[in-house]
């Protein structure tokens, strides 16, 4: 089984949305509204099958000079243990040393599969007080996260903050 990794597409949202849902439902991932998820389709890669049809995605959003986030890496149930994440997280962090990113953030319940990728439990890490005063404007959650700031603890309860160094 194998899959081909590219750029999404608008096309593509449906199928991520459908195999978001599941997560969603468990709380495993935050569900968004599709005006959300149209306007984040620059952002994804999406995973393939030879038929074309979409079996996983995940998202790279920077944040600061040289650092990135990875959101919303999800696969299909079934195309779980096939290598899917593994590929999409290669085009992820390709795409982040392109843009000249130096370490990449990701929240998650998944500690053992970013483990075996190189991010580490990041603790209380955080960044230089000059580019957290700037940071901790942002309105964007993943930012809140990654800055572990209280208002987003209720959310956040049993993800870990993983880092990686790219």
């Amino acid at each position: 089984m194998t899959v081909t990794v590219r750029r999404a597409r608008t096309g593509d949202v449906p199928a991520m949305r459908a195999i978001a849902a599941p997560l969603v439902e468990r709380r495993i991932l935050l569900g968004k509204e599709w005006v959300e998820s149209y306007g984040a389709v620059p952002e994804f890669r999406v995973a393939v099958d030879a038929e074309g049809r979409v079996v996983g995605f995940g998202a790279l959003h920077v944040i600061w000079s040289d650092l990135g986030e990875i959101r919303t890496l999800a696969v299909a149930d079934e195309w779980r243990g096939h290598g899917v994440g593994h590929a999409l997280l290669e085009a992820l962090e390709e795409d982040a040393r392109g843009y000249g990113l130096s370490r990449l953030f990701c929240l998650t319940f998944e500690v053992a599969f970013f483990g075996r990728h190189g991010f580490v439990d990041m603790g209380s890490e955080t960044v230089d007080p000059d580019v957290y005063a700037e940071l901790v404007r942002s309105s964007d959650e993943g930012v809140a996260e990654f800055l572990d700031l209280a208002r987003v603890k209720p959310n956040t309860l049993g993800n870990t903050r993983m880092l990686k160094r790219l």
